[in-house]
């Protein structure tokens, strides 16, 4: 098992790791749409929130050289359903075909308030 670390998305706000590494197989934590260098939420509504998410993700994954390309399931927590077309029109422009496969769920609330938290599975391919 490897920690993977990187000051270029937010710290843990809590007794987890931003990410593992278990044989081929990078899991990450939740990533809500703090701005690293400012260590507040980005200002705007769900597709700003989303944007900063995913590129949170990015940031983790390319410390152990990976990409989003190398992410093969996803899982998206909302505050609000009725904002799923919004972040999906954010969320396609992260992601190429072939699509990792996705879980997208309402939840009643998610951490200091924000409307989406995203976290992936990625492959390490040989």
């Amino acid at each position: 098992m490897k920690v993977i670390s990187t000051k270029k998305a937010p710290v843990a706000i809590g007794p987890y790791s931003q990410a593992i590494q278990v044989g081929n197989l990078v899991y990450t934590s939740g990533q809500i749409p703090i701005d690293p260098e400012t260590g507040v939420f980005v200002e705007g509504g769900i597709k700003e929130q989303t944007r900063q998410s995913l590129t949170n993700v990015k940031a983790i994954l390319e410390e152990v050289g990976l990409t989003m390309s190398n992410i093969v399931k996803t899982t998206v927590f909302m505050a609000d359903m009725n904002d799923f077309a919004d972040m999906n029109s954010v969320y396609a422009e992260f992601f190429t075909e072939p699509y990792p496969a996705r879980s997208a769920v309402a939840v009643k609330t998610l951490p200091k308030g924000a409307l989406v938290e995203i976290e992936v599975i990625a492959e390490v391919k040989a």
